[in-house]
């Protein structure tokens, strides 16, 4: 199977069932969309920031038909200015590269040094899709299965409200 093994293991030994497809590598949300497997499952965008000083770094996982705005972004994760990593600090931080980034790569995180951001609205979702750390397959997990992910995780995590339901676009 396509993605990191660390990813795997780590639902094996949770417990965590999950649907697995391999498609062509999809490095972009927009790209993602074409092979997405609706099924009631909804389609997670990740994005991976560090704070103005380079000595924070966040997870924020998201409805990828939300629309994203950075400024209310910082507002709602109140954390400052707010810039994309740059691909050695992913690497450093989840293990992956620009286009793969996941909520999965908590499992590179030894350190516990990422602060995880959750949409809210996730929260009230049946299923949620993200990459195994590797942009050229999805799994689909359980809402229950990633609550269960992230808090085996020891990462800080928090849900917020980054945009209004009405916000989400069907693309």
């Amino acid at each position: 199977m396509i993605g990191q093994e660390k990813v795997y293991e780590r639902l094996r030994e949770l417990g965590i069932e999950y649907e697995y497809y391999e498609h062509p590598e999809a490095p972009t949300i927009e790209i993602a969309q074409q092979f997405y497997r609706g099924e009631g499952t909804t389609l997670c965008k990740n994005l991976f920031f560090r704070n103005h000083k380079g000595n924070r770094h966040y997870l924020v996982i998201m409805d990828a038909r939300g629309e994203m705005d950075i400024h209310k972004m910082e507002k709602s994760l109140r954390q400052g200015k707010l810039s994309f990593a740059s691909e050695e600090r992913m690497m450093k931080w989840i293990g992956v590269r620009p286009g793969s980034v996941s909520l999965f790569g908590l499992v590179n995180d030894s350190e516990k040094g990422v602060k995880l951001f959750v949409d809210k609205n996730l929260l009230e979702v049946e299923k949620v899709s993200f990459h195994p750390n590797d942009n050229r397959a999805s799994l689909v997990i359980s809402r229950e299965g990633m609550l269960k992910f992230i808090e085996a995780s020891g990462n800080e995590w928090e849900a917020v409200e980054l945009y209004e339901p009405n916000d989400v676009v069907d693309k």
